[in-house]
């Protein structure tokens, strides 16, 4: 693992973007889980509550250009790059003004004109896929980054392992990016890893990696911006590892806490519900500032709301539409 000091002085324009990305994915999931018992949603959602710093602080040092994956957990990515909480929910709603016309519902968000190549429901499965448009990218010269968002659950995949070797053999210019809380579905990472030493593991094919402990929003910033403009300027060549370390607040699926399942505790979450970097920014922020911010995203939310609602159903007839290229 890389040891580098980081200057964590972070400017107050920073502060807010980083706040505002945070507290929208944060209250627009929130809308979801007050919605989903109407049964208006069309199909399951992954909440990202508690852990949606790594997906908001990393889209915050890519450009437009830039290409995202991501997993099933996938709202905070896609909305982090810039897809619209319209979008979101009316796919959420099955209706055609989602973002992918009410077919693909929460777990296969995309948006192309956003260069977010889509989220997949089978555990690092996208992780592949990204590491192929990482080779695309520097084939074509385009100058683009690929950053790849997966679960603690995904580095136990063969094609996990199979990605990181092929992007460090070819030095593509990728992020890889662990949002590790902890847990696969119910199962710890106790019971399921040797070794807790996830870094070291992806150091032996030579790539450099970084461990950020405590959800700390503002140090996976700076290393994600320090890591993007060597990538940038060819400074480094070949993949940046960063382990994020944070923790699902709701269920593994569904709106709900789930505590009397047994596998985890109360007190537990608690102990990431102080950390949480949602509250920490906004102790950060001039009061009449967040005020603000949190009235535009309550009025941002209810108009994504309304838009769901209103949208139309798919007629029958696009069933087949959009299944094969033109």
């Amino acid at each position: 693992m890389v040891s580098v000091v980081y200057q964590l002085s972070p400017n107050n324009e920073i502060i807010e973007r980083l706040y505002r990305g945070l507290a929208f994915v944060r209250r627009i999931e929130e809308r979801v889980a007050e919605i989903y018992p109407t049964d208006k949603i069309k199909s399951p959602v992954h909440l990202s509550i508690g852990q949606e710093a790594a997906s908001v602080a990393v889209c915050d040092v890519l450009n437009a250009e830039d290409i995202v994956s991501g997993t099933y957990r996938g709202h905070a990515l896609y909305l982090a790059k810039g897809g619209s909480g319209k979008g979101m929910l009316a796919e959420m709603y099955g209706k055609t003004g989602g973002a992918a016309r009410g077919k693909g519902g929460s777990m296969h968000l995309v948006s192309p004109e956003h260069n977010v190549l889509g989220a997949s429901a089978v555990v690092g499965t996208n992780v592949p896929i990204a590491t192929g448009a990482a080779l695309s990218a520097k084939m074509r010269n385009s100058g683009q980054i690929v950053a790849v968002f997966f679960g603690d659950g995904a580095t136990e995949e063969g094609s996990f392992s199979e990605s990181l070797n092929f992007a460090a053999l070819k030095k593509l210019p990728m992020l890889f990016i662990c949002e590790n809380n902890f847990y696969a579905i119910h199962e710890p990472i106790a019971k399921r890893w040797a070794t807790d030493r996830l870094c070291e593991r992806v150091a032996t094919y030579g790539i450099e990696t970084h461990l950020i402990k405590d959800d700390d929003v503002l140090e996976l910033h700076d290393i994600a911006s320090s890591a993007v403009q060597r990538l940038r300027s060819g400074a480094h060549e070949g993949p940046i590892f960063i382990e994020y370390q944070a923790y699902r607040f709701r269920e593994h699926v569904g709106p709900n806490e789930d505590f009397d399942q047994g596998y985890r505790d109360a007190q537990e979450s608690k102990i990431w519900e102080e950390r949480d970097q949602v509250a920490r920014l906004a102790t950060m922020l001039n009061d009449d500032v967040r005020d603000l911010i949190d009235a535009e995203i309550a009025i941002e939310i209810d108009e994504a709301v309304r838009y769901a609602e209103d949208s139309p159903i798919p007629e029958i007839e696009e069933l087949y539409d959009h299944v094969y290229a033109d």
